[in-house]
């Protein structure tokens, strides 16, 4: 037993309340459980109870043994100074308010369900990643779907927060801000944090300053994530290397300390091609944030972010390696993780600064709008019978398998609370 279950079997009174009685024997009624307090104080405030013929009103203590509250030094506490019920899985010592009167106690062992516990049980020793993959789907379609929404909206909000924090802790504008992000991001999962560092190296002025200069760029880019200092033969890099020692030398900058890597990867993905696109990108749409911020049709920001790297890279993935011909266009599914990961979060982090609820709209339409992805994640929970019909199912999928799944959240989770309680009481 620990506290977090009892305190959500109190919650939602999932216990045998027929003819209860307090420890000293007095007839008990449960009128409402209170409100579960999350901060500093006793577990439940606001609850309602009957004890013989008086109703009492106050905060509800929960512990797994009596003897908690003196460990817990509530005795000393203001906070607990109004409880009118102490909740406990085991009652091996009386506790007494400041005037000397015995705290109710009701002792909830023999009146919970041994089915709940079973159930809770096999979920949090379940040594899958998912704890509740046996009892699935547990909710109807329509309790899904409101789970999938909720736990979308609040990996788009936890995002969002992220982002005002970035954007307070730095004291950098939207347009930078978003620079980095959109740089991290074409650097996928790999590179992500070395494509993040060339951004912060970069300021987004001294990118505006070059913007109609695409080999400048590009030299900027290659050259400060430490891809132009190899010996080439290649003409176009010999340029980009004398071009950024020019550029180097004037703004004084510093290649990051990491280098890119290729193991591993498709050659569509090597770190050189991505920042071809990333240059292009920068090249056609100088004021990213502005545009993410101002276009309000998807398919019209969409075709913004379509951009194929130029003509060298449509033989080569690296210097001095010709290959055959192929256009390095930034793919659908590239374009589409980059809208999920910095575009939609972007844009709903604009909301709240700005308070605004229409960016916060736009953002999660646009999720609805674009489609489910395809990966580990979303393949195994599609396996167990939940399906996937827009981007924010999956995205709410991720949510729910790296934020309650892993760290067995299980409480938290309408799924959960689903399979604890059926066919329980």
């Amino acid at each position: 037993m620990n506290e977090r279950l009892l305190q959500f079997i109190w919650q939602f009174q999932y216990f045998q309340k027929q003819a209860l009685v307090t420890t000293a024997g007095e007839k008990l009624q449960i009128d409402k459980p209170g409100i579960w307090n999350h901060h500093q104080g006793p577990d439940f405030s606001e609850a309602a109870i009957r004890i013989e013929n008086t109703r009492w009103i106050g905060n509800v203590e929960i512990h797994i043994t009596s003897s908690d509250w003196f460990k817990h030094r509530h005795g000393a506490d203001n906070h607990y100074r109004n409880i009118i019920l102490h909740v406990v899985w085991v009652d091996d010592r009386p506790v007494f308010d400041e005037v000397g009167n015995r705290v109710p106690t009701l002792v909830l062992q023999s009146l919970i369900p041994k089915l709940l516990l079973e159930r809770y049980r096999e979920m949090m020793e379940a040594m899958v990643v998912i704890p509740c993959h046996s009892f699935l789907p547990a909710l109807d379609q329509l309790g899904w779907f409101a789970w999938k929404e909720r736990l979308a909206a609040e990996r788009l909000e936890r995002k969002a927060r992220q982002i005002l924090a970035m954007l307070e802790g730095n004291a950098c504008h939207w347009e930078e801000i978003c620079w980095w992000l959109l740089a991290a991001n074409f650097g996928t999962k790999v590179n992500s944090s070395l494509f993040e560092l060339v951004a912060r190296s970069i300021p987004v002025q001294l990118l505006a300053r070059h913007k109609n200069q695409l080999q400048q760029l590009e030299a900027l880019l290659l050259g400060q994530a430490n891809l132009l200092s190899g010996k080439y033969q290649d003409d176009y890099a010999l340029l980009l290397q004398r071009e950024y020692r020019f550029l180097k030398k004037k703004y004084r900058l510093q290649p990051v300390q990491k280098a890119p890597a290729f193991l591993r990867m498709r050659p569509a993905s090597f770190p050189t091609v991505r920042l071809a696109q990333l240059a292009m990108l920068i090249h056609t749409l100088p004021h990213l944030f502005a545009t993410i911020k101002e276009t309000e049709g998807l398919e019209k920001l969409q075709a913004c972010f379509m951009v194929t790297a130029n003509d060298y890279w449509h033989y080569h993935y690296r210097f001095d390696e010709e290959t055959a011909y192929q256009p390095k266009h930034l793919g659908k599914q590239m374009a589409e993780n980059i809208f999920l990961n910095t575009v939609l979060p972007l844009l709903f982090a604009y909301g709240l600064y700005s308070r605004n609820d229409s960016y916060q709209e736009r953002a999660m339409q646009w999720m609805y709008a674009l489609p489910a992805e395809e990966n580990q994640i979303s393949r195994k929970w599609q396996r167990m019978g939940i399906p996937l019909r827009a981007a924010t199912d999956s995205q709410a999928l991720i949510e729910l398998t790296n934020h309650y799944c892993l760290h067995r959240r299980c409480l938290d989770c309408a799924v959960g609370n689903r399979i604890l309680r059926n066919d329980v009481l």
